[in-house]
């Protein structure tokens, strides 16, 4: 499923966990539909779609984390062939945008946080700096948070990043596509 990546110099890749609007926010960004749904685990192969020029390709990798009904061995290979995706294509990959659910994410962070975890958010934000692809934030969801400053401070605290989160401003992208679902 993953090797059908097209031959193309340059990359933005989309990762996260599931159901944080990873495929919300693909359509937003080409105006391209891809199938979306309610529960987590809708996207189980990566949507590529080639933008003009012919060189460049915008690539929605399939969530990680937690998916209904799908059994632990099958949720742990798909976040293995997310990491060995970008692994096999870092040197092409330009941006690695993250994105997180901001209503949800520093409860999920604090949850699967101990001293022998570490919450795959984090995890996925420093493994793209590790292969050298340049990781975006998009925290996703922002119209559903109240109090968005500290949020975004919190977000940066969790990912090594000094608050205030303003400073990080190229690293770090509140956004609302839920917005957009709910209004269809």
């Amino acid at each position: 499923m993953f090797d059908a990546r097209p031959d193309r110099d340059a990359e933005v890749v989309l990762v996260g966990r599931s159901n944080v609007g990873k495929s919300t926010l693909m359509r937003e960004i080409t105006g391209h539909t891809f199938n979306t749904g309610q529960r987590p685990g809708v996207t189980r192969k990566p949507n590529h779609y080639d933008w003009a020029p012919q060189d460049f390709v915008v690539t929605d990798l399939p969530g990680f984390g937690f998916m209904k009904g799908v059994p632990d061995d099958v949720r742990e290979q798909i976040k293995t062939d997310v990491v060995r995706y970008v692994e096999a294509n870092a040197e092409k990959i330009l941006v690695g945008i993250l994105v997180v659910d901001g209503k949800s994410v520093i409860d999920i962070i604090d949850r699967h946080s101990g001293p022998d975890e570490i919450p795959h958010d984090v995890e996925m934000f420093h493994f793209l700096r590790e292969v050298g692809v340049e990781p975006v934030v998009a925290v996703n969801k922002m119209d559903k948070v109240d109090d968005e400053d500290q949020r975004l401070n919190d977000l940066c605290d969790r990912l090594g990043l000094h608050p205030p989160w303003q400073q990080w401003q190229e690293t770090i992208a509140p956004s609302a596509p839920s917005a957009a679902v709910s209004a269809r």
